[in-house]
């Protein structure tokens, strides 16, 4: 993918010359003559600090001159942010079942069992139909084919710019309301939109509707799995006190 400047978006052959350690100077865009890239120089926070506040420059720091095909390891980076992204949905799918009661009360095996499974529908299936939708969506707004490397690079972003998820972890040691789980999945939208928009050059409204609709199609196979799954307990429920009764009589 190649070094870009953040503030043209053209490809540069290196970003700084290092003369000694701690002694480098930061090269200039041959096409805008501008600093290429300027966080380098920069401390982490200040780079934290413009993440949040979703400026393109940073997200074209971190995406292309941080995060580069090029000059690491690539793919166990992707592996390792996938388990870390799937450890987070687990833990906020807890903290909603948690939220309802049923965490708490749940002393059957038999229920431990159906939030167990709950939870792994909704990380698993939940997770692959955003994905699925993400990509469809990507491929009709933005017309562009979707390759294996294209994929890799999308879903890279999408796991990096949801690391707002990592407040999840304030939440086991304060007591939050779970509505501030439905905040945290707002701003990680609007990352994933940004963080979409850096890498496709195209406008924000387009990638909004992309990172909305995925996030849609999640919560309504979700919510839909929940409900047959539900039922399917309730069924199973309504079941047992005439099995028993017959067994008894047996």
């Amino acid at each position: 993918m190649g070094y870009r400047c953040i503030q043209c978006w053209c490809p540069v052959k290196t970003l700084y010359v290092q003369y000694s350690p701690g002694n480098i100077r930061l090269m200039k865009c041959e096409n805008c003559k501008a600093v290429a890239d300027e966080y380098i120089e920069c401390e982490i926070m200040i780079l934290v600090i413009d993440l949040i506040l979703h400026k393109p420059k940073a997200y074209r720091h971190l995406l292309h001159n941080v995060i580069n095909q090029e000059t690491m390891k690539f793919h166990g980076l992707l592996w390792k942010l996938a388990v870390i992204f799937l450890l987070f949905e687990s833990y906020r799918c807890l903290i909603l079942e948690s939220s309802k009661g049923k965490l708490g009360s749940s002393n059957s095996v038999s229920s431990l069992v159906s939030i167990c499974w709950k939870v792994l529908m909704d990380v698993i299936i939940g997770n692959l139909m955003f994905l699925l939708t993400f990509f469809f969506m990507v491929k009709m707004f933005f017309h562009v084919s979707i390759t294996i490397s294209r994929c890799i690079d999308l879903l890279l972003t999408l796991m990096i710019s949801s690391y707002f998820k990592i407040f999840l972890i304030a939440m086991m040691v304060w007591d939050f309301p779970s509505s501030v789980i439905f905040i945290i999945e707002l701003f990680c939208l609007s990352s994933n939109a940004a963080a979409l928009k850096v890498m496709t050059e195209s406008t924000m409204r387009r990638c909004v509707w992309t990172c909305f609709s995925a996030y849609a199609i999640k919560f309504i196979v979700t919510r839909i799995l929940e409900l047959i799954l539900l039922g399917q307990l309730m069924q199973g429920w309504s079941q047992m006190p005439f099995t028993f009764s017959k067994a008894t009589m047996i």
